[in-house]
């Protein structure tokens, strides 16, 4: 019997490695005999280097780079287990939990640190990348980004503006001669389930502005910048980007890698493919995901319906075993097998996040028991 576990992390309690590794520990107590292979899944955000760096043996480079607020930071990225890729997370570099919240103001925040990543990596030889975007304080296009990698955004003087949000109307013009010289070799996937556009109502500035802390009045001021900034890109680069879905996502990040020639793409399939997730469940018996909580949400896009439809392209049961089951989750059963709760009595939020491996480890116990009493009555 072979057993694929391919969980999202449980936010606040568990990570997905520790929560595949739980329901693993289930299955060799209840059965020891079975093959169990276990693929932490990410979306993008938080969680999405790690998950990889375990999936396929990879290793951490620590390193130091601007934060968000422009300070220097200790921070990292990865090196799969290919030896060719290098995954960088947004969150680890200026993501918004790094700023404190009474200095949460995109209007001031940076991507320049996300570049300098990008351009160690390339320096040590690396040509493929991975980018999660979840969880930005920024919205600044990717033009720190950018910057640090040698692009050049001039104002009416000559002068090269500030990598932050407020700069993005000050540009006037752009040099793009300068820009590291390996970049044309490099690949970029882009880990995002965002589907905005860069600009507008429906746009990175409007729509993700005001969580990262801008006020009604900046978030039209940083609107209009991104509009001439996105403007002057497109001319330079004579491709239209700007309406693309996914352009505004990580406060116009989406955008900055757009005009690199990356592919946005969801960020469950970016972890999957580059785990190996689907030739490991073509040959499995159960599949077995999870997340914090599940509920009509879980219908769009998140990780374990992304699992779930893979599976079923094989034919192969999915569980579902999440921190708790919310709104909706009735309609989940069109693609699980069967949804479960940890949860096993009436308890505190609090209580039941500092249980959770306790409370999966004994709700995992009794789905393994019922697969092998399963598996003997055949």
């Amino acid at each position: 019997m072979k057993i694929v576990i391919a969980p999202d992390s449980y936010k606040g309690s568990l990570s997905a490695k520790e929560v595949g590794n739980t329901i693993r520990k289930a299955f060799n107590l209840e059965i020891p005999e079975a093959e169990v292979v276990v693929i932490p899944m990410a979306d993008g955000g938080e969680g999405t280097l790690d998950a990889l760096l375990f999936s396929t043996q990879g290793q951490s480079v620590s390193t130091t780079a601007t934060g968000p607020l422009g300070e220097r930071i200790n921070t990292c990225y990865g090196i799969l287990g290919d030896k060719e890729t290098a995954v960088i997370e947004m969150a680890r570099v200026a993501g918004l939990l790094m700023v404190p919240e009474d200095k949460r103001n995109p209007a001031l925040t940076t991507t320049f640190g996300l570049g300098e990543l990008i351009a160690e990596a390339i320096d040590k030889g690396l040509r493929k990348f991975i980018i999660g975007l979840g969880g930005s304080a920024t919205n600044d296009g990717g033009l720190g980004m950018l910057q640090a990698l040698g692009a050049g955004f001039l104002d009416l003087e000559g002068n090269q503006v500030k990598p932050v949000g407020e700069s993005l109307q000050k540009i006037a013009r752009l040099d793009f001669s300068n820009l590291h010289p390996n970049l044309k070799a490099c690949k970029f996937r882009i880990a995002s389930d965002v589907e905005n556009p860069l600009c507008g109502e429906n746009g990175a500035s409007y729509i993700f502005g005001p969580q990262k802390g801008a006020t009604g009045e900046q978030v039209m001021a940083l609107d209009k910048g991104m509009r001439n900034y996105a403007d002057l890109v497109e001319e330079q680069l004579n491709n239209n980007l700007q309406n693309i879905p996914g352009a505004g996502a990580a406060g116009g990040l989406g955008f900055g890698f757009l005009a690199l020639s990356a592919e946005i793409i969801s960020g469950s399939q970016v972890v999957a493919e580059a785990a190996g997730l689907e030739d490991q469940i073509k040959e499995a018996d159960w599949v077995i995901t999870g997340e914090g909580q599940s509920d009509y949400q879980t219908l769009y896009g998140k990780a374990p319906l992304y699992v779930a439809n893979l599976a079923k392209k094989y034919g192969v049961g999915t569980i579902l075993i999440s921190g708790g089951l919310g709104k909706g989750h009735e309609q989940l059963l069109e693609h699980f097998v069967s949804c479960h709760a940890i949860v096993n009595a009436p308890m505190q939020v609090e209580q039941a996040i500092a249980d959770a491996e306790a409370l999966l480890f004994s709700c995992a116990r009794n789905i393994t028991r019922l697969i092998n009493k399963a598996s003997q009555l055949k």
